[in-house]
């Protein structure tokens, strides 16, 4: 099944030069807001590092890009999602996840959620592992052939997910006209946390594409 957009023609070159310029500068905000809520140095320090923040906003905002990068990227071919609070690789809210999917249908990933993260005291927001729970659900239904857009999304959750190091897993189950239904689960130190069943329908653009 193809993508019902045109490919992506970016040079190799030049994403890989994209990469090495807005990878850094996401990977130090990602340390930033943590270092917000985990940071106690003195009331100077803070006022000083504010002012350097204030600085770096001020050179960014100097141009400001007129579409999303989901909206530049994604009708190109969906190959640099860079915008994604999971897997965005400028997104500084994004762990972000690295999943590794097969056609089959399966897709996986071992990722780590920090102090930013927390909900209850000491454990990943429940939000949080909804979001993964989502996105991990999805790759593994695109790695089947059939991307779809959540339909629903049930989720069970079994114990506390703690801040850490995790494992997140999704699998196709079945599929009937439109819809196909996925599960998926987090996995921590002592065993699954949660549990998400999802329904994703196949988009207009593709149902088309087939008819």
């Amino acid at each position: 099944m193809n993508w019902p957009f045109p490919p992506d023609e970016t040079p190799d070159h030049v994403v890989e030069h994209e990469t090495a310029t807005w990878g850094p500068l996401a990977e130090a905000a990602r340390e930033l807001v943590d270092l917000c809520v985990m940071s106690d140095v003195d009331p100077e320090e803070v006022a000083a590092a504010t002012a350097d923040v204030e600085a770096a906003v001020a050179r960014l905002r100097k141009v400001r890009r007129t579409q999303t990068l989901g909206q530049e990227h994604l009708p190109a071919g969906r190959r640099r999602p860079w915008g994604n609070p999971v897997i965005g690789l400028r997104n500084p809210i994004a762990p972000p996840l690295q999943v590794h999917s097969v056609p089959e249908g399966r897709s996986e990933s071992d990722f780590h959620c920090g102090p930013a993260y927390e909900g209850p005291p000491g454990l990943v927001h429940g939000g949080v592992v909804a979001l993964i729970l989502d996105q991990v659900l999805g790759h593994a239904v695109g790695a089947k052939g059939r991307p779809g857009m959540t339909g629903t999304l049930t989720i069970v959750y079994r114990q506390g997910t703690p801040l850490g190091d995790l494992r997140v897993e999704a699998w196709v189950e079945r599929e009937d006209g439109i819809k196909t239904w996925a599960k998926a689960q987090v996995i921590g130190p002592d065993g699954v946390t949660a549990e998400a069943e999802g329904v994703f329908i196949l988009p207009r653009a593709i149902r088309e594409q087939l008819a």
